[in-house]
């Protein structure tokens, strides 16, 4: 019999991207692909309920919370039962969840997810029963109720079990209901409005501002740090501020952009922009090999005539290491270089991905890479 283990350190790129391949040709964007007014944000509800209708497949009679939640609800329809005479497993305690969008009214539907909250071992076919959604300020803002829509299931029967993705968890299309209306409040007491970026940049912020400036008149705003720039409402405007933010929103700026480099080792990704330069470096990497043999053999007794107790067939196993490293020409990147260039060359040479991650590491650590080096 023969074992052959060879270990290699020659891995295949598996991706390497690049992005902007020009340096100064970054296309404009709207303003409002760059940020977003401040007080527009969604905001998060969470409630609690219960599931019932289930095929035997809720919590378990041994759950407290589930028995004293079903007396609860009893309770409201004046009927009186111990939580201790609570035995049911069609039914099963849930969190819910919702997303409160920033201008909401009332009637409009959410869409709902709930996840078993107990031990029950699926949702399917189960209806939530009406669940109250609250916000971080306690305040009950929607409803929800309805039958549950699961991407899975799960079957036991006899110690045999059939299961597909996850089924303690579903959701409940427009299954919440707002009672109570959110106006999101961008407008300020003095007339005055905050754009904030979405990544700080002092240059983005001073472009955008003077942007603004350009279209509604010097004054109307200015930046007031890396991240935010406030705009005065003009008096012409009050009246219109859902134009005038659409103006604004709609106005074409070039962001400017930190010179930064991508690496993830996990998957072996390389993400750069194309215009991030590299200085004057010679790179040598050697390309190392090694391979372990195992062969193992059967020595055979010679000369030996009958049998015996000491005389058998013996296995003999031999190993090899055999060590090699190819000695290829360094790459000497001349000075006004950029990572595209310098990819795009190692692409050339069918080096792997997580030896071009080395060599960028290298770089950096060798001054001559002008980037933000992220590694995940």
């Amino acid at each position: 019999m023969k074992r052959l283990l060879k270990a290699t350190t020659r891995i295949p790129l598996i991706l390497a991207l690049l992005l902007g391949a020009v340096l100064g040709q970054a296309e404009p964007l709207r303003v409002k692909d760059l940020g977003k007014f401040r007080g527009w944000r969604q905001n998060a509800l969470v409630g609690y309920g219960i599931v019932t209708g289930l095929a035997g497949t809720g919590d378990s009679p041994t759950n407290a919370v589930t028995r004293q939640t079903m007396a609860n609800v009893l309770s409201q329809f004046n009927l009186t039962v111990p939580s201790s005479q609570v035995q049911s497993r069609n039914v099963a305690v849930v969190l819910v969840s919702a997303t409160l969008p920033p201008f909401a009214r009332v009637g409009d539907a959410l869409d709902v997810t709930v996840t078993s909250a107990g031990d029950a071992r699926s949702l399917l076919g189960g209806s939530l029963l009406l669940a109250p959604l609250k916000a971080a300020n306690g305040q009950i803002y929607a409803l929800a109720e309805g039958p549950l829509s699961l991407g899975g299931y799960r079957y036991d029967a006899n110690g045999n079990v059939v299961q597909k993705n996850h089924p303690t968890v579903g959701s409940i299309p427009n299954g919440a209901k707002v009672e109570v209306a959110v106006d999101a409040q961008i407008l300020g007491p003095n007339h005055e409005m905050t754009f904030v970026l979405a990544d700080a940049d002092y240059t983005t912020a001073n472009r955008i501002s003077e942007a603004i400036n350009r279209q509604f008149g010097a004054g109307t705003a200015f930046a007031k740090d890396a991240e935010g720039i406030e705009i005065k409402l003009p008096d012409g405007q009050r009246n219109q501020l859902v134009g005038f933010v659409a103006k604004i929103e709609n106005l074409h700026v070039e962001p400017d952009r930190r010179a930064r480099v991508v690496i993830n080792e996990r998957t072996g990704t390389v993400v750069s922009g194309g215009d991030v330069r590299i200085s004057e470096v010679v790179i040598s990497h050697g390309d190392l090999k090694i391979s372990i043999a195992n062969y193992n053999t059967a020595s055979q007794p010679y000369g030996v005539w009958g049998t015996g107790a000491d005389v058998r067939t013996a296995i003999v196993t031999n190993t090899t290491v055999d060590v090699s490293e190819k000695n290829e020409p360094g790459f000497l990147a001349p000075g006004a270089n950029t990572v595209t260039d310098l990819v795009q060359s190692l692409v050339k040479m069918k080096t792997g991905t997580r030896d071009v991650i080395s060599i960028l590491r290298a770089i950096k650590a060798a001054g001559a890479l002008h980037a933000d080096l992220v590694i995940q």
